[in-house]
């Protein structure tokens, strides 16, 4: 793991609580280059009601503007496990590492349901960073979207 990146998740906090603070699924996410951030996002599906508006697809489109349409020296650091859709394009676009914090059992695309980055074994990726941290600010904002509807 890169030396900066103590830098690189704690700018991932204060995009999650963010998002949360926008009615956003609190997921964020950066590409280093080079140890520089060159991308960084949370969702923004709501706001713009679109479903493929993740922080890692946003990033992503950033970064490629910048670097090209392969970013193999770059390294995606995202808050929760990428879903299957967010793994693909990580994928096509040859991002070289992949850290995330919380697993999902349920939507993730790399060490659950397809696993697509494993089983293609293209791109390194590493799980479980201040999962307990990001778990939790999940769990809050979820349970203060369900106690707000009744």
């Amino acid at each position: 793991m890169l030396a900066n990146s103590t830098k690189y998740w704690d700018h991932l906090f204060e995009l999650t609580n963010q998002a949360a603070h926008c009615n956003e699924i609190p997921v964020a996410a950066l590409i280093a280059h080079k140890n520089k951030i060159i991308a960084s996002a949370h969702n923004l599906v709501e706001t713009h009601q679109d479903p493929t508006q993740h922080a890692e697809l946003i990033v992503i489109k950033t970064a490629t503007k910048e670097l090209g349409k392969y970013l193999n020296e770059c390294d995606l650091y995202v808050s929760l496990e990428p879903c299957p859709m967010c793994a693909h394009a990580i994928q096509l676009t040859q991002i070289r590492r992949v850290y995330f914090g919380a697993y999902d059992p349920q939507r993730g695309g790399i060490d659950h349901g397809e696993a697509l980055l494993k089983k293609l074994n293209r791109v390194e990726a590493y799980g479980g960073f201040h999962e307990q941290a990001f778990n939790h600010i999940l769990k809050g904002f979820f349970n203060t979207v369900r106690n707000t509807q009744f």
